[in-house]
């Protein structure tokens, strides 16, 4: 890292100081945390996570439970053992827990009512394109069609673009879909 130069010039009765080679200095990441930033930022927006949809009782059903473990409505978890029976109480009565992820966000009965008040949709942007009700002029194709010269026999396996490749890239499509590398002429 450069280090700040100041130079000194004098001139008559004036003293000029002239600074070069200044650097912002940018504190410093740790590399594993990077790595994690990197890898949350490739996985994308879609999650592992179950469907939610609550029911219209669910804020009475959450009380009642929360009663029985001797808290009230505005009452914070006192201890990490209360907090985990009323939590697997609330797991066992609606089939639906709360992920590890947002444990620290619960402190108490409003912040669990919250939480299961909230729906949670894991549908993808094009799986909901898919169920929407579309213009006539505008069509979906779910499962396109990838040009292989060994299994299209409709043109004998004649291309359009006879020297391009097609890639497949992504893990799960190439389960659905092989590619095939073209042969060109050239090197």
């Amino acid at each position: 890292m450069l280090r700040n130069a100041l130079i000194s010039l004098p001139r008559a009765n004036f003293q000029i100081i002239v600074i070069r080679n200044v650097q912002k200095r940018y504190p410093k990441v740790d590399k594993k945390l990077q790595a994690a930033a990197e890898s949350l930022a490739a996985r994308g927006f879609l999650r592992p996570n179950k469907p939610w949809e609550p029911p219209a009782n669910i804020n009475e059903t959450i009380l009642k439970i929360c009663v029985d473990h001797g808290l009230k409505s505005d009452s914070e978890f006192e201890s990490l053992d209360v907090k985990f029976n009323v939590l697997k109480a609330c797991f066992d009565e609606t089939g639906y827990g709360v992920p590890n992820s947002l444990l620290h966000t619960i402190e108490c009965v409003e912040d669990l009512q919250v939480f299961y008040e909230t729906p949670v949709n894991v549908l993808t942007p094009f799986d909901a394109l898919k169920k929407m009700e579309l213009p006539k002029n505008l069509h979906v194709q779910e499962d396109y069609v990838r040009f292989h010269p060994d299994k299209d026999t409709l043109f004998n396996g004649l291309s359009a673009y006879p020297k391009s490749s097609t890639i497949v890239s992504g893990l799960k499509t190439r389960k659905k879909y092989e590619g095939y590398s073209a042969k060109t002429t050239w090197p």
